[in-house]
Formats: C-alpha cells, structure tokens, sequence
C-alpha cells in the first residue's frame, strides 16, 4: 500500500487525483488536503511515501512547501504551467505533470514512484538488506554489517562494519523500516541492533568499542526485552 498525499488549492483537481488513484491498480491510500498548513500539520503525524503537489497556490507554492520539508517523501508536481519544470528536476522530484493530466500519463507516474520505492524499502520484515540515499547516490547495506544508528539533526550516521553512511532522513523514519526483533531503540539518537552489543552496563551500551548512552525513557523497554534471554 502506497501512502500519498495530495495539495492542491482547487478542489476539482483533487477531485481527479482521488479518482484516479482509486482507479489505479497500484494499491494507494490518499489524503487531499487545499490548505498547505493543514498539509504540513498531517505530514509531521502521519508519515507519506508520495506527495503529489501543486505548484501554484495562494499561500505558498509547491516549491517552497517541498522545501520547508524536513525529509521530503517522493514528489510528483501537477501544475498547469509548463515553466516550472526544470525547477522540478533540480528538487529531483519523481515527474511532473502537467494539467489537464491524462489517466495514462498519472500511472507512468505513479509506477515510476512504486519503482523507486521497491528499491529504497525492504518488500519485507525479513530482508536482510537495505538501500540508502546518500549524496547522489544509492548504495545497499546488508542488515547484519549495522553496528547502530545515530541522529544528527536531520540526517542520520549509520554505522557499519566497514564505514560509516550519511543519509539526510529522520531516525523515526528509518527504524519503521527496520526488523523490530533485530533493532532497538535506546536513545531518542540512538538506534542499535541487538546482536551487535557486547556488554550492558547501568545506562550504557558497548558495541565495537562505542559507548552508547541508555535514556531514561527507552530503558525499561530495554531491560525487559535483554533480560528475557539472560
């Protein structure tokens, strides 16, 4: 299931999104939205997979909103103005479709999406790899080669047993792409895997030689889940 969002100040464009969407044979679950704070308020609750957005609104364009976004998902542009298309490249958005959109060209859009998805995420909890974005490039790390995972504002450090990876998404994002039984949280800026931990002492965590520091708010959940197989 593909979870989109759509902004657009008109209401019948909408309209045409959502019909299309439910037409699509690609599962999708949509949210229409034509006021963009609104918007925002539900992308920062309810994490998206697509976003398709219009570029000329009232308020704001589509070109700031997507900029005022933290961790952009996959944008689509639907716009009646052709001009704004190089700016869509150089967001790297998905593709860009231009009003009155065909049937036809919204699912060359949309599979390229679902393509590009298949490759970021894991189809499933048992894939024991995953793929990154991280400067202009896409590069896969093998489940079993991560040591543990930390916040930088808004980018995360995945470290590995050959070197680090920065990628620019939030640490909550990436852990929901992640076996739960494989992967823990233990720090709002820390995430480890499990069977990489070489010792539990008092509030702290040792993998390869790293100390990583055991909130209070994490703790317990912690204990409960090492001590069942102490």
């Amino acid at each position: 299931m593909m979870k989109c969002l759509a902004l657009d100040d008109e209401p019948l464009a909408l309209e045409i999104i959502a019909d299309f969407a439910a037409k699509a044979p690609v599962p999708m679950q949509l949210k229409t939205f034509e006021n963009a704070a609104l918007a925002l308020r539900y992308l920062q609750e309810e994490p998206v997979d697509l976003i398709f957005l219009d570029i000329k609104m009232p308020d704001i364009t589509g070109i700031q909103f997507l900029k005022s976004l933290k961790h952009p998902p996959m944008v689509i542009f639907t716009t009646a103005y052709e001009e704004y298309a190089l700016d869509g490249f150089e967001l790297d958005v998905v593709d860009y479709l231009l009003k009155p959109i065909p049937f036809e060209r919204f699912m060359k859009a949309v599979t390229r999406a679902q393509e590009y998805l298949s490759v970021v995420q894991p189809k499933t909890a048992d894939t024991d790899y995953i793929f990154v974005k991280t400067e202009y490039k896409i590069i896969k790390i093998n489940l079993e080669d991560i040591l543990y995972i930390e916040a930088l504002k808004d980018y995360i450090k995945i470290y590995t047993a050959h070197q680090p990876v920065l990628t620019l998404k939030s640490l909550k994002s990436f852990e929901s792409r992640l076996p739960k039984d494989k992967f823990m949280r233990v720090h709002r800026s820390y995430l480890v895997a499990m069977n990489k931990i070489n010792s539990v002492e008092r509030n702290t965590v040792m993998i390869a030689n790293q100390s990583i520091p055991i909130s209070e708010g994490y703790r317990d959940r912690f204990y409960d889940v090492i001590t069942r197989y102490s």
